[in-house]
């Protein structure tokens, strides 16, 4: 009996705690909204850091990742967002045959033209066409959009990056850290949440404390636990849908960035070597010399 009761108490104090906790949260985060509202600087929380498979000097994309994350983007962001400087022909890096992406492809329309007629058509794609946007025009998307246009996502990864701050970007230079992007993007879509009591947002908006531009944003929450089916069985959750769209689409701003970081390390090593040579040359003239 004295067990139990010991239990029960030891409970109490463990849910009390975390109520605390969580109070306590609450509270840090109103007082960071409008801490950022009165200097006018978002985002309210900095993004998370992610350990990407292409961070560092070393780093590469994880195909099977990028697959995923392509998959995300068709099933879940195409219905609002463009690619239009990514062509399918450039899916062939992520390890799609000739044939696949010819198939992908073709699962979009494309407009076409002036024909013999002088009128505009449409046609199904081919590997050489881009990411069509789902709407007709600028226009179009933000009417449908709550007057928000949604953005462009070819270059979205590269041009999302939230600034670190001193001295946090001293260390990135040598760390080579340049997923901000993918960071900020992984943060939002998983940083939709209600807004602290006391915190009001505008109607038509969703609090995110992630978001670059204000404490809430047009875009709802758009994609949930179990709402894209992978073969490969990775885990169907927000949190991995979200790492994988944001690697996907640095890959669609940056596809060469591990060619580009193996040229830079070649580049380093031979700048080392020649700073040797010179070194030792320069020794080996003036050994003799009188100083």
């Amino acid at each position: 009996m004295k067990k139990l009761v010991a239990s029960i108490l030891s409970l109490g104090i463990l849910a009390g705690a975390a109520s605390i906790a969580v109070a306590e949260e609450g509270h840090d985060l109103k007082a960071a909204v409008e801490h950022a509202e009165k200097a006018l600087h978002y985002p309210v929380l900095k993004p998370k850091h992610i350990n990407w498979s292409f961070a560092g000097p070393f780093g590469k994309y994880d195909k099977a990742q990028l697959q995923r994350g392509l998959k995300v983007y068709k099933e879940v962001c195409s219905a609002c967002h463009s690619m239009n400087l990514v062509a399918f022909r450039t899916l062939e890096d992520l390890g799609y045959s000739e044939e696949q992406v010819k198939a992908l492809a073709s699962e979009y329309e494309v407009q076409d033209g002036p024909n013999g007629d002088g009128e505009m058509f449409t046609r199904k794609a081919i590997p050489s066409d881009h990411f069509p946007s789902p709407y007709p025009n600028t226009e179009a998307a933000a009417a449908a959009n709550n007057g928000a246009a949604p953005p462009d996502f070819s270059l979205i990864a590269k041009a999302r990056g939230v600034e670190r701050g001193f001295p946090t970007f001293i260390f990135d230079i040598f760390t080579q850290y340049q997923e901000s992007g993918p960071d900020y993007i992984y943060s939002l879509l998983t940083g939709y949440q209600e807004p602290p009591a006391g915190v009001e947002v505008p109607e038509g908006t969703h609090f995110n404390p992630y978001f670059i531009a204000a404490k809430s944003l047009a875009m709802p929450k758009p994609i949930e636990d179990g709402q894209v089916t992978y073969d490969d069985g990775s885990p169907q959750t927000l949190d991995q849908y979200a790492q994988d769209v944001s690697a996907f689409l640095m890959w669609a701003a940056e596809p060469h960035l591990p060619e580009r970081k193996r040229t830079g390390f070649m580049v380093m090593v031979f700048l080392a070597i020649f700073t040797a040579l010179i070194y030792v040359t320069k020794k080996s003239v003036y050994a003799n010399k009188e100083h």
